[in-house]
């Protein structure tokens, strides 16, 4: 597997290389990633872009945090000064969403499992985050009236109805009761999924106009 990412990473004519994770037990995922030259990263995780993104430099932003944050800019405009609460820790989708709420000028706070009474404190945030891979964890109640909730999570759980033996997929976030008190929520399935193939895409097309010295799209500008 190395020497195939080093292949590409010499292949002039290859602009992005993705890594599906997680890999099996008896592979280094963090020596796989991090063999990926950091600008076909269109994963936006190899250390050096992680860095970059922590640091608020031009970086490849993992595609759902980016997913996230385009929908947010297209919704409120300025992000300046809101209170988000990014619920969920991961280097994936929780880190990468806060450092870029951050440098969009919000007010961060990283909820996770330790955190102590966390029902109210996701109750303060006008932005809310869910990325904790927990079915449906999240009831209107937790949810401050009119704020924007951006469900990551994709949960699969039975579903009798569909009959015997049939699964469906839920959020982290329990919709019916969340959409009744949100001022904007994005469905399981169908709202931030479609977003993080996009913006794999976008990042496809960003690696390639940085490779070639061209003018990258002012609307992927992180």
């Amino acid at each position: 597997m190395l020497s195939l990412i080093e292949q590409l990473n010499n292949d002039a004519s290859v602009h992005g290389i993705l890594v599906q994770l997680p890999l099996p037990d008896h592979l280094d995922q963090s020596l796989v990633i991090n063999t990926i030259v950091p600008s076909k990263d269109v994963d936006g995780f190899h250390i050096s872009n992680v860095g970059l993104l922590g640091t608020g430099q031009k970086s490849m932003v993992p595609c759902t945090p980016l997913g996230c944050l385009m929908m947010l800019r297209n919704h409120y405009g300025s992000l300046s000064g809101l209170n988000s609460v990014v619920l969920g820790r991961s280097n994936i989708v929780g880190k990468p969403m806060a450092h870029l709420l951050l440098n969009d000028s919000c007010t961060v706070t990283i909820a996770h499992s330790r955190t102590q009474d966390i029902q109210s404190i996701c109750g303060q945030a006008d932005i809310l985050i869910a990325a904790v891979g927990r079915p449906e964890m999240i009831t209107g109640n937790w949810i401050k009236p009119v704020a924007t909730v951006i469900d990551v999570g994709i949960n699969r759980i039975a579903a009798p109805e569909r009959g015997e033996g049939k699964t469906g997929l839920v959020g982290d976030c329990h919709f019916e009761s969340c959409v009744e008190v949100a001022g904007a929520i994005t469905p399981v399935p169908g709202g931030v999924g479609p977003m993080t193939i996009a913006c794999l895409l976008a990042n496809t097309l960003t690696a390639f106009c940085r490779t070639n010295n061209l003018a990258e799209p002012n609307e992927l500008s992180v």
